[in-house]
């Protein structure tokens, strides 16, 4: 059985750990040539390219080097990403702008760097990565509510202005998921255990979105059999968005 993206390229920025790593372990297991755009060294058998999604020069190099050496790209999963916390004052002007230009203007450059190259594919798509935290209402989480919520509403755009050029735009809208980023925050924790606990039970299936559970859902956005689902965003969030359970 042909593994559904034998013979595809894909780009997965922030791709060195986390989610990034889990999706590009996973486009790769079926079939896919896989890019890692990161700041880091991703230390597995992608190909790599140094990128910070900030910086417009950097990214179409990494986009550009990425197509010479692959010859083509037929996926971008804009997953490069930075977290933060605080109420609406609780970050300054800094910090609003690294996040906007990492978590929305950094997706909007590496669609913009790939787009020619999409354009000459049969079964072009491009994953957003969103969060529960654009279409919830998460405490101490203003900052990072805004670029999320940014990054829906741009995502419906880019699938309205491309669809007709064969390019579908869709993106997947993960709960809390067990990230490195939330391991760093739960060891700065009073009580880490405790808090661990607090995060879990606030997800309607009572654990931590897993990353290769969000992976999947990736892979289903991009995989061509799915040409008719477009400006879709898909949660995986154990029910946290959708449902609302009576307390145990």
């Amino acid at each position: 059985m042909t593994a559904r993206f034998e013979g595809r390229v894909a780009i997965v920025t922030g791709g060195a750990s986390g989610i990034g790593a889990a999706i590009a372990d996973c486009l790769a297991a079926e079939g896919a040539r896989v890019a890692v755009l990161d700041r880091e060294d991703p230390a597995n058998q992608h190909h790599w390219e140094a990128c910070d999604v900030a910086s417009s020069e950097q990214v179409e190099r990494a986009v550009a080097a990425v197509a010479s050496a692959l010859g083509r790209i037929d996926i971008v999963v804009n997953n490069a990403g930075i977290g933060a916390q605080g109420d609406v004052a609780g970050n300054p002007d800094e910090e609003w702008a690294r996040a906007w230009e990492v978590n929305v203007a950094g997706m909007a450059r590496v669609s913009r760097a790939a787009l020619p190259h999409l354009r000459e594919s049969d079964a072009a798509a491009i994953v957003n990565m969103a969060s529960i935290a654009a279409t919830a209402g998460i405490q101490q989480r203003a900052l990072y509510s805004a670029t999320k919520g940014a990054v829906l509403a741009l995502t419906r755009a880019m699938a309205a202005d491309h669809l007709q050029q064969g390019i579908r735009v869709n993106c997947v809208s993960p709960g809390t998921a067990d990230t490195p980023w939330i391991g760093r925050l739960l060891a700065q924790a009073p009580d880490p255990e405790a808090e661990r606990a607090a995060l879990e039970a606030r997800q309607p299936h009572g654990r931590l979105v897993a990353a290769a559970e969000v992976a999947q859902a990736v892979a289903y956005l991009a995989d061509p059999a799915n040409r008719s689902t477009v400006g879709v965003c898909l949660p995986v969030d154990g029910g946290m968005d959708a449902l609302r359970l009576r307390p145990r």
